[in-house]
């Protein structure tokens, strides 16, 4: 009986099949130019589904259309906002001395869900961004040629020595406490 009810299906699905409607080909032609600049841009670097979307939305690509490259990108692992935010947390911290909070919020313009976020952000702990911190701030202080001859001049480089902490990011009394250790050593070398 049951396999009676398939056949039959089967033989609607003939009567129903009309040539050229499994293949839309207006469709396609749309996809394949939105497809062809949304691969240029992941070939440029890897990208947010929603920072992608925006660029595509930008060159005045129909939304639907758009949609659809980015379900497909994304079914084929070529979009993945989880993958993306992980290696924008690791190249970003090691290699421009990011805060975690500047991180979560670069991800969270760039339209990356709160989850994600926090599951990319959890590869920084406080003792990584600590030592960031403190390199970033030793390196400053190597800036500083002459021991500070009053308290203005001491003043000065400790504000710069913060001063790039605080671009990127990191907390305000850590960041202090990092610049006064690092001057501090800096002029013990010159002393």
């Amino acid at each position: 009986m049951e396999r009676d009810a398939r056949i039959d299906q089967l033989r609607q699905a003939l009567a129903d099949f009309r040539p050229g409607s499994l293949f839309d080909h207006e469709a396609e032609e749309a996809k394949a130019a939105v497809r062809k600049r949304a691969l240029l841009f992941l070939d440029a670097r890897a990208r947010s589904r929603h920072e992608l979307r925006g660029r595509l939305l930008d060159l005045e690509f129909e939304e639907a259309v758009v949609d659809d490259v980015l379900d497909d990108l994304a079914g084929v692992g070529l979009l993945d906002d989880a993958a993306f935010a992980h290696e924008w947390v690791r190249q970003r911290h090691a290699r421009r001395g990011k805060s975690s909070r500047v991180l979560d919020r670069e991800l969270q313009d760039k339209g990356v869900d709160s989850a994600t976020r926090a599951d990319a952000l959890e590869q920084i702990d406080a003792a990584d961004e600590e030592a960031t911190a403190r390199a970033l701030a030793e390196k400053k202080a190597r800036s500083v040629r002459t021991v500070p001859a009053d308290r203005a001049e001491s003043d000065k480089a400790l504000r710069r020595i913060v001063g790039v902490l605080a671009r990127r990011g990191f907390a305000q009394g850590m960041s202090l406490r990092i610049a006064r250790d690092a001057l501090d050593e800096r002029v013990a070398q010159l002393s």
